[in-house]
């Protein structure tokens, strides 16, 4: 007789854990919002403007990236700056295919001009942390390589300029931003320049509750429960919220002082609930006189940009995403 599993662990909506350590991600939460968790196949003719492609780069590991190249390509002496993407999930969903990454990452190499580079990352509880921050870095040595000539690609080698590389994530990717920083800021990366970070709305957390988690409206994506169970499964065996990777202003994490850090655009969102620890690492920051710059989206919660629905149904959305995508290219385009 086949005994049935049973459920451990279940995020509403978004992954269900069973007692013979299998993970089921598929979407159960509303129907009318599973297009933006449908992987987009790569297209290497260009739509809207942009062209994309998969490319294994570690054939060891199996690990992947998605490169998005921008057709306007100013001119043909122009060398494109390259975005190296981590996207979020609370380190155990989503992947660098999934539509609500297309939409906003086509978006924003097209506007910059820029490359971007995402990366899939592995996710938690299969493969705990550090696994996903170690693919990051993995990823960035990959451009090095490129930069080197150790390696190949056609579309970066040929039109991406190594000497400005930025690091960006969403949510728990913006946590692997800072992770990846740090230790490229310990190694000799040239001929590649790591130009600055973009941690955008960043899992910054603590033990203990902030106000803003206490206070803040819950969002579609990111409520209480979602980074409680997410992190529990994502952390290492016996680790708490303060680790170093969720908790990197606190007194267990490197001091940010002894870090060697490029530029940061530090993006925040005003009613997200993770915005008040998000505000300690950007005062922590500023604290240890490291290049910070604030940028913060008003009346918006947590990730609401990759939300298409609100991008095209809500104006203000509309708007704070359109001002988004505008402080990061001003940003790229000062350093």
């Amino acid at each position: 007789m086949v005994q049935e599993k049973k459920i451990v662990d279940e995020v509403s909506g978004w992954l269900t854990v069973y007692d013979d350590g299998s993970v089921d991600r598929a979407w159960t939460g509303p129907p009318e919002v599973k297009f933006m968790t449908e992987p987009v196949p790569p297209h290497e003719n260009f739509v809207q403007g942009v062209a994309t492609r998969d490319v294994t780069i570690d054939s060891n590991s199996g690990l992947k990236v998605r490169i998005y190249l921008p057709e306007q390509i100013p001119t043909t002496n122009t060398k494109l700056p390259i975005i190296l993407h981590f996207h979020g999930g609370g380190f155990c969903i989503s992947q660098a295919d999934w539509f609500m990454y297309y939409s906003i990452y086509t978006r924003l190499a097209r506007s910059v001009p820029a490359i971007c580079v995402s990366v899939y990352l592995r996710l938690a509880p299969e493969n705990k942390l550090p696994a996903a921050c170690d693919d990051g870095y993995a990823a960035l040595l990959w451009l090095r390589s490129l930069a080197k000539g150790e390696s190949h690609e056609p579309w970066l080698n040929e039109h991406a300029d190594f000497n400005r590389v930025f690091l960006i994530g969403d949510s728990s990717g913006g946590n692997i931003v800072h992770q990846v920083a740090a230790r490229a800021g310990e190694v000799d990366l040239g001929p590649l320049r790591l130009a600055g970070g973009i941690p955008v709305h960043p899992g910054f957390v603590r033990v203990e509750r902030s106000k803003s988690e206490l206070e803040q409206p819950e969002s579609p994506f990111l409520t209480l429960d979602m980074a409680d169970k997410f992190l529990a499964l994502a952390l290492p065996l016996g680790s708490t919220k303060n680790h170093p990777i969720t908790c990197p202003m606190g007194s267990a994490a490197p001091p940010i002082h002894g870090l060697d850090l490029p530029p940061i655009l530090f993006c925040v969102a005003e009613k997200d609930l993770l915005k008040d620890t998000e505000m300690e690492y950007y005062e922590a920051m500023k604290k240890a006189n490291k290049d910070v710059e604030l940028f913060i989206s008003h009346g918006m919660s947590h990730s609401f940009y990759l939300n298409k629905i609100a991008v095209e149904m809500d104006p203000n959305t509309s708007a704070q995403t359109t001002a988004l995508i505008e402080g990061i290219k001003e940003f790229i385009n000062k350093h």
